[in-house]
């Protein structure tokens, strides 16, 4: 179990004067943490000052640079061993953050999973229930909230995967699938969440499609073989049935039904090799820890 003096909380954030000043305050009161960071992400209303105020230690970009760019600036500036990373919306409450960071040390990595009632409107709840299912198939095991922001895992684990994090918005779910990828304890922790303030940055009618493009290019970079495999499947059962079929009724095996099956051990080869290319990652992560 980690305590509160080993965790650096980062709370990356863009227009949020109106609630962060009290997240800070929320988060003093309920543990002595080592330190809390915000990374005014280039915000226009205010927000470093209010935090500031508060008691935070400050991080500024100049310009809006992306959540992710602030996730990875917190983390840089990061000195505990431990990092808390939790949104400056006000969607999560302060005392939540004990609850998680209780976890860490028998995990390397701990989720606020939200519960499904709680998570914003019913079309984004639909949308995430499909990157949930995708991401499970992907690693193989149940992730009942892959886009949750709020979070707390070991500070040079994050550090390992720094340079595959996005400077946009789908760190979370890079971070989620890199750990569970390379074998770290991973757990999600159910909790409620609250409305937030003001409007979300992330629209799913603009940015699911986006969400989804994310995903496939993380399936290849970790599981390749979960992605090449199913797509080798299709045109070798088309290719054996048709050569079937008109061996049964024509006696002999169409130049068609061989190509889809070449294409077939084309694709299933390069998902093996890419497999492959996959795990000497690891492996030299590994060698070198």
């Amino acid at each position: 179990m980690a305590d509160p003096s080993t965790v650096s909380v980062v709370i990356p954030a863009l227009d949020e004067a109106d609630t962060i000043g009290a997240i800070v305050s929320g988060l003093r009161a309920c543990a002595s943490w080592h330190e809390i960071i915000v990374i005014d992400d280039g915000s226009t209303d205010g927000t470093g000052e209010a935090a500031r105020t508060a008691g935070a230690r400050v991080i500024r970009h100049p310009y809006n640079k992306g959540n992710g760019a602030a996730v990875k600036s917190g983390i840089r500036g990061a000195s505990a061993p431990y990092v808390l990373i939790l949104d400056g919306d006000g969607q999560h409450a302060p005392d939540l953050a004990v609850a998680i960071v209780e976890r860490l040390g028998d995990y390397d990595l701990v989720i606020a999973a939200r519960t499904p009632a709680t998570q914003a409107t019913r079309s984004r709840r639909a949308g995430n229930a499909v990157l949930n299912w995708l991401a499970g198939y992907i690693t193989a095991r149940p992730i009942p909230d892959l886009t949750s922001g709020f979070r707390a895992a070991r500070r040079d684990c994050l550090q390992e995967f720094l340079h595959l994090l996005p400077n946009g918005f789908s760190t979370p779910t890079t971070t989620t699938l890199a750990f569970v990828r390379a074998g770290y304890n991973v757990t999600f922790h159910p909790i409620a969440a609250g409305r937030r303030a003001g409007h979300s940055k992330i629209h799913f009618a603009r940015d699911g499609a986006r969400f989804f493009v994310i995903l496939l290019k993380l399936a290849t970079l970790f599981s390749p073989l979960r992605v090449f495999g199913p797509l080798s499947v299709v045109p070798l059962l088309a290719g054996t049935g048709y050569g079937v079929w008109n061996v049964a009724f024509n006696g002999r095996i169409p130049n068609g039904a061989v190509i889809l099956i070449l294409f077939a051990a084309l694709v299933f080869l390069v998902g093996l090799v890419s497999e492959q290319i996959a795990a000497l990652r690891y492996s030299r992560h590994s060698t070198e820890a």
